[in-house]
């Protein structure tokens, strides 16, 4: 992994913590160790006290004195006395004034995609050493390790950097033999060097399959390394091969243990393939995995069963008994991402520049949508669907309303509109009269704000992820970070939904603001909600399993914005610590 290294220390051994009956820790003292697993032995029974206890139970904060956890569970939820009442011989846990909240529950995310880039080098903006200009990223570049013959870097985003975008001639000039792939933040486009492109077999007369670019200088013809959408997404396939089982699973644990600092006790991960869907089956056999993993297959792979590895494993149900991998439906698109100019919108881009005249982005076939919007309808599997420019929705929309016709499906059936950018208030009606839930991506706006200004214009823009509107017709909505194409710091994220403000400072839409509570709310409670798992997750109630984070800061009392620089202390999964800071 080059300089992206796991520093093994920040992690906890199962049971490590637990200490003498009724002794009193400091939660920031205890020296951090490996990552736990489920299959371990539970710690002692806990006690947790002077804190801020947040339990996310109410529509409105609630604070209690004290957590009692023992085997994995909350079982007291209240005043201390009742708790030492209930566990008299528990070791207690000094919280000194920190903050605690039940752990994070992921509603979107690529979490394997995001072990992957463990094999990489982090390029990105959230990275331990961010590139500043081109040269910053050709060092990175050159102390990273070769993986599969090919020098890839993950997270890249051009107009971060003083001195422009990197060209072919700089990788070619810094890597004139070795195949380098530069995946850009979004992971949908790339930059390769020429040896990447003769290692592909590239050249100026290939077809770019559909959708997708192969760009080329329109003056010379010849490639510019740039490729966009499917023909990228094939060559970084490519590029990273087929690797065996264990090293899989490495990237999974090194994926855990940075998700873990960030406070994540639920991960998910969309368009999961059947080797994948293996490899975490194994990770989680082996207890090499303590988080629990929520999967959304190709709708491909999902219909034709090939995610039914045995008899007993039904769709959302959790492939180890109450933990583990669970599959509850799939995910189905219809355009891609904005800042790209691939949302599809009922109106033209502002800026069209190198595409055609009234340019209004990408949709998939209407016909494959509905398709399988209606199969997962009959069949009774959750439904994702993908979409981000308001065509886009209208596109879900009318392939879901058809399936309801079709079916007479009217109820709940935790039917999700991820990403939702530019959703219409009408849209939104939509999602109320049909139970939709919307997930929303605050981090969006933050990274790429300032782009959708020029790109769509003020009026479109600043209406992006409108929160309050959302939550004002449906309190169960969520967000996300869709880590690796933002940073996962969930408290980014809370603090953007916020403020709503770019990069720059620029404000989007003040009136789309919405409270810190809500906004730990959607990251919590509602995402339990969304997965069915409400009766064991998302609030510090008595009876749930104690996945809990530890803060050092509350978010409802600082000011909005410092929300984002509050740090993780210590994550807690079914009792067990997987991270210490």
């Amino acid at each position: 992994m080059g300089k992206e290294t796991i520093d093994r220390r920040k992690f906890i051994k199962a049971g490590a913590a637990a200490v003498s009956a009724v002794a009193v820790l400091d939660v920031g003292s205890a020296i951090a160790k490996e990552a736990s697993s489920p299959a371990t032995a539970q710690p002692a029974p806990t006690i947790y006290f002077n804190g801020t206890i947040l339990t996310m139970e109410g529509d409105t904060p609630g604070y209690i004195e004290a957590v009692a956890v023992k085997d994995g569970k909350i079982v007291h939820a209240g005043s201390k006395a009742h708790a030492l009442a209930k566990l008299p011989r528990a070791t207690q846990v000094d919280l000194q004034g920190r903050t605690m909240l039940p752990g994070f529950i992921d509603s979107w995310g690529h979490f394997t995609l995001f072990a992957q880039q463990t094999l990489g080098v982090n390029l990105a903006y959230f990275s331990p050493n961010p590139p500043a200009s081109r040269a910053d990223v050709i060092k990175l570049l050159k102390q990273t390790t070769p993986f599969n013959g090919w020098i890839i870097g993950y997270g890249y985003v051009a107009a971060m950097l003083k001195d422009g975008a990197l060209t072919l001639a700089d990788l070619d000039a810094a890597f004139p033999d070795t195949p380098v792939m530069i995946v850009t933040l979004s992971t949908l486009t790339g930059q390769i060097n020429s040896a990447g492109i003769a290692k592909l077999g590239l050249t100026p007369d290939s077809k770019a399959p559909s959708p997708g670019v192969i760009v080329k200088d329109p003056k010379t013809g010849k490639l510019t390394g740039e490729l966009l959408f499917t023909p990228f997404l094939m060559a970084r396939l490519a590029a990273v091969g087929a690797y065996p089982q264990s090293v899989s699973i490495k990237t999974f644990k090194a994926a855990e243990a940075l998700l873990a600092q960030q406070g994540y006790t639920t991960v998910q991960t969309y368009q999961l393939n059947p080797q994948e869907l293996q490899d975490l089956r194994a990770a989680f056999d082996q207890g090499a995995l303590a988080v629990d993993v929520i999967g959304m297959p190709s709708v491909s792979d999902a219909a034709t069963g090939k995610f039914v590895m045995d008899a007993d494993w039904k769709w959302g149900a959790y492939s180890h008994g109450d933990h583990g991998l669970k599959i509850p439906g799939y995910q189905v698109a219809t355009d891609a991402s904005p800042q790209l100019r691939l949302a599809a919108f009922t109106e033209p881009y502002l800026d069209t520049t190198g595409l055609p005249d009234g340019w209004k982005g990408m949709l998939l076939p209407k016909e494959q949508v509905e398709h399988w919007v209606g199969y997962a309808y009959q069949n009774d599997i959750q439904l994702y669907c993908y979409s981000n420019g308001d065509a886009g929705i209208d596109m879900s929309l009318a392939a879901i309303e058809k399936a309801i016709a079709a079916t007479g499906k009217t109820g709940d059936r935790g039917t999700v509109v991820a990403h939702s950018y530019f959703v219409r208030q009408d849209q939104l009606e939509t999602y109320k009269k049909h139970h939709l839930g919307a997930s929303m991506m605050p981090p969006h706006m933050m990274v790429y704000g300032d782009l959708l200004m020029k790109l769509l214009g003020p009026a479109r823009a600043t209406m992006e992820s409108p929160l309050a509107s959302a939550f004002k017709l449906n309190s169960k909505t969520t967000m996300h970070c869709d880590c690796p194409s933002a940073s996962p710091n969930m408290m980014e994220a809370v603090g953007t939904a916020v403020t709503r403000k770019t990069m720059s400072g620029q404000v989007l839409g003040p009136q789309e603001r919405i409270s810190p509570y809500h906004a730990l709310l959607a990251a919590t409670r509602n995402t339990a909600h969304t997965y069915r798992e409400e009766a064991i997750k998302g609030t510090i109630t008595a009876g749930k399993f104690a996945d809990l984070v530890i803060l050092d800061a509350n978010p409802l009392t600082v000011a909005p914005d410092k929300i984002r620089d509050i740090k993780v202390v210590e994550t807690i999964k079914r009792g067990q610590s997987l991270y210490r800071a």
